[in-house]
């Protein structure tokens, strides 16, 4: 059973008091209990061998990861891919005549796949290609080759014979009960680029509906649009639909380094830098430890990892024996590492940029008021926070609501402290001197 494995960030806030009173500051910590760097493990696709191999290792070295699902593929799922528009009929028709540009690119491109055809989609996802590179040209003149050779009769027809297998949705309850997190990977995983508005909310709304109705609308926070996309169009819809999308993140504060870029996360100025890497069949294993390296000699570095395939199924697969060795090493390194879901690093961050910290002290006891402005159904990580106390308290108490523990204070060239877990809007933190 995956433990989950709460957050940190850090923001100074010094609270001062008259000059009877000593002073005292509470930060919240950057990462978990003062640590270096976030990792955190995602899957794209939702392909057997990464819950039969890869999971089954995470869950012994007690990890957990993000899984971006395509929830159509899913047996007994309810919303399955469909074109959404008109008759095809009428848009092949059209073709013959009028060929492609900017007014019918989308809907041509949203209904080439759903023609009954076998080798169609395969257009849909080469002119999507086209559109993300800003490429619009290139993807006109690939659409019309397509739809020409549907008129010509190329293409054999599809069997309508449901072969599809894997995952369960019974399964999938249980992982999440593990600990993982899941998240939408829309319902048949398109080029959303490529898309007209009424197919692309479809893929995200309805991939949405379908978790909501499967795990529960905590499963509903973050989403990964397929390929990776940072379509400026597409990014606009999805943001309207998921708090959170690992192909961008919005937020000033943070410097996002993509897979394709070669860009090193310790020259970026910003607070925060999520830096993105994408292991395949070409990536040496030494590389890809030296990432977790490179982030844990930082310490505003969040190492986000994508993963496909394991074991010869899926894009480009991973043997399960390199990812048991990688997912070792990085545990042998989580004094230094906070080793989290996505959803998880995400609220932890936000949570922490919109914190407001009051302090209140006297000689027997350090009241901490700790809260946010943000939407309490999603943002409901706790944050680690460090505060300074009078040197002589040994043993503290730390108490807040039902919760009490006491802990062994540290020191450091400031002072004297403790780390411990608080939890936003839910009432005062009192620190006192514990009695052993």
């Amino acid at each position: 059973m995956i433990q989950k494995i709460l957050s940190p960030l850090s923001i100074l806030l010094t609270i001062s008091f008259s000059t009877a009173q000593p002073l005292s500051k509470t930060e919240i910590m950057k990462w978990q209990f003062g640590k270096k760097a976030a990792v955190s493990l995602t899957y794209d696709d939702g392909s057997i061998n990464q819950f039969t191999q890869a999971l089954p290792i995470m869950n012994r070295l007690n990890i957990p990861a993000t899984f971006y699902i395509i929830t159509g593929q899913i047996p007994g799922a309810t919303y399955q891919g469909k074109f959404i528009g008109r008759p095809v009929e009428q848009i092949i028709n059209e073709t013959a005549t009028a060929p492609t540009n900017a007014t019918n690119l989308f809907e041509r491109a949203s209904a080439i796949g759903f023609l009954g055809l076998q080798g169609t989609l395969e257009y849909h996802t080469k002119a999507g290609a086209a559109v993300d590179a800003e490429k619009p040209e290139d993807a006109y003149t690939i659409i019309d080759g397509a739809y020409q050779k549907v008129r010509e009769g190329a293409f054999k027809p599809k069997s309508n014979q449901d072969n599809r297998k894997g995952i369960t949705w019974d399964e999938i309850r249980e992982y999440a009960r593990q600990g993982h997190e899941f998240g939408s990977h829309t319902v048949t995983h398109p080029y959303l680029a490529a898309l007209d508005e009424v197919n692309m909310l479809y893929e995200l709304e309805k991939s949405k509906a379908e978790i909501l109705n499967q795990l529960g609308e905590r499963y509903t926070f973050s989403a990964e649009c397929p390929y990776g996309t940072e379509n400026e169009r597409v990014m606009e819809y999805a943001y309207k639909i998921y708090p959170a999308l690992r192909n961008r993140m919005p937020e000033p504060w943070l410097e996002e380094i993509n897979r394709p870029s070669k860009m090193l996360p310790g020259t970026s100025k910003k607070e925060i830098v999520q830096w993105q890497r994408g292991a395949t069949t070409k990536t040496p294993l030494p590389l890809m430890k030296s990432w977790v390296d490179t982030v844990a000699s930082h310490s505003n570095n969040w190492l986000v990892l994508v993963f496909h395939g394991v074991d010869g199924i899926g894009y480009e697969a991973l043997p399960h024996e390199m990812l048991d060795e990688y997912f070792q090493y990085m545990k042998q390194r989580e004094a230094d590492l906070w080793i989290a879901t996505f959803a998880d690093v995400t609220k932890y961050m936000r949570e922490r940029k919109s914190a407001t910290v009051v302090v209140k002290e006297s000689k027997e006891k350090i009241v901490v008021t700790l809260t946010h402005s943000l939407e309490k159904k999603w943002y409901d990580v706790p944050l680690t926070l460090k505060t300074f106390i009078p040197n002589q308290w040994k043993s503290v108490q730390v108490k807040q609501g039902a919760k009490t523990e006491k802990l062994i204070s540290s020191s450091d060239s400031r002072g004297t402290f403790v780390l411990y877990q608080a939890m936003p809007n839910a009432g005062p933190v009192e620190l006192s001197v514990s009695s052993k």
